[in-house]
């Protein structure tokens, strides 16, 4: 008697292969780290709860750590630039919703990651898309309109110049190991760094 197809073991489940896979090892690992965190994230039990093997996850994503931080930027989503209409209003909001997500459940999870690549380089070069320009965009944009307002030179457009102020909050947290920044932090590092380097800030002399 011929076996039909319903009867085989197995049958009714259709075999994921590329893009579908992909996104249901990807879930898969949101809901694991969400729930236990890097420290509780394991190649074993995400590829139990994508109904897949290890295997089809290390093709993917090399190691534990790789996996962690593209789950971690599914996570993520970009937030409006703030628009107060005033240079050190929009500065002040950007800041303050930063150390609000690093504070976050999700920003300890952030700072796992940091810590089990030994350092911030490795992984914020992969979770800025391998370059600083997810970072520096809504700056430049906040930047762009100072200079319209002629509230800054228009020398300080450079994304160097204009990321000062998150370089110096994610220190608080990488370096130096806080849970939190306190309000007069961020205050201090706009009003005595950001904003005097972005509106002194101009052609060098001749």
């Amino acid at each position: 008697m011929t076996e039909s197809p319903m009867t085989r073991p197995g049958a009714g489940r259709t075999r994921r292969r590329g893009a579908a896979l992909e996104e249901a090892i990807l879930g898969a690992a949101v809901d694991e780290l969400t729930e236990s965190g890097y420290a509780g994230l394991t190649m074993d039990k995400v590829a139990a709860r994508a109904g897949t093997n290890k295997n089809a996850i290390y093709r993917r994503w090399p190691n534990r750590l790789a996996l962690g931080i593209a789950a971690y930027r599914r996570l993520t989503t970009t937030a409006a630039t703030p628009d107060t209409g005033g240079l050190r209003g929009d500065a002040l909001e950007y800041l303050r919703r930063a150390n609000r997500h690093w504070s976050s459940p999700l920003g300890a999870i952030l700072r796992e990651l940091l810590a089990a690549a030994g350092g911030a380089s490795e992984v914020l070069a992969q979770l800025q898309d391998q370059s600083g320009d997810a970072v520096a965009a809504p700056w430049l944009t906040i930047l762009g309109r100072a200079v319209a307002r002629g509230e800054a030179a228009p020398e300080a457009l450079h994304p160097r110049v204009a990321t000062v102020a998150i370089v110096l909050l994610r220190n608080e947290f990488v370096v130096r190991g806080v849970p939190t920044a306190p309000d007069d932090v961020l205050i201090e590092i706009v009003d005595e760094v950001y904003l005097p380097l972005v509106r002194r800030r101009g052609p060098a002399a001749g």
